[in-house]
């Protein structure tokens, strides 16, 4: 099936199957736990590339409905990121400014962390994959600090997977701090496409059982 028929989650999989950045196997995780497969959106490294991921990136914001005016890349993987998405969301009419930071505040020149356009009232912080939820908290706490509004975080993946606290990093943001979570694909998407694709039923046990044993609900 060519891409074009995909819809954009399976398109997205798709794509992130040629890089090799969708990976199955055996992974040992920061967790500690042994994942069927790995997502590593850095081996998406070409022009071309990171042209589709950003399609596919604006794509499901568009879809999201989300009231936004402004784009955040927190460093590292999310500069190229932020920086493509809102090339992408302007090839469609919607010119949004961007912004991404630092990890360490510049003494010089014109100082500070924050690097590009001005945080708009209500920033979108874009970003790969949410582990432990560490990172996006940062990026949240940063954009707080600058007197602005965190809309939404848009990621690539959703891995649908319960953290310390028994809650996924995405629920517990909802929760606790009110902000929504788009995603390009899940898990649930992750399955489908390894069906689809003739995955080894082994492979694909292993993926189901993993859902099973850690997944929310």
């Amino acid at each position: 099936m060519s891409e074009a028929a995909l819809d954009p989650a399976q398109a997205f999989l798709a794509l992130a199957d040629e890089y090799k950045a969708l990976k199955f196997g055996e992974f040992t995780l920061k967790s500690g736990r042994v994942s069927p497969y790995f997502f590593n959106m850095g081996e998406i490294a070409s022009g071309a590339g990171m042209q589709r991921l950003a399609t596919s990136y604006a794509a499901a914001l568009t879809a999201a409905g989300i009231d936004y005016d402004s784009l955040f890349g927190p460093a590292y993987k999310g500069i190229p990121l932020v920086a493509t998405v809102a090339t992408a969301l302007a090839a469609h009419g919607h010119d949004v400014p961007f912004t991404y930071n630092r990890k360490e505040a510049k003494d010089h020149g014109e100082g500070g962390t924050l690097v590009g356009a001005p945080l708009g009232k209500r920033v979108v912080i874009v970003d790969d994959v949410i582990t432990a939820g560490t990172a996006v908290r940062e990026a949240i706490a940063l954009i707080r600090a600058a007197g602005s509004e965190v809309a939404a975080v848009l990621i690539a993946l959703d891995r649908q997977e319960r953290g310390a606290d028994d809650r996924s990093p995405l629920a517990a943001l909802a929760a606790d701090e009110g902000i929504t979570t788009v995603a390009v694909a899940t898990l649930d998407d992750v399955v489908a496409y390894a069906e689809q694709r003739g995955l080894a039923a082994e492979r694909l046990d292993a993926i189901k059982t993993y859902r099973s044993r850690y997944g929310v609900t």
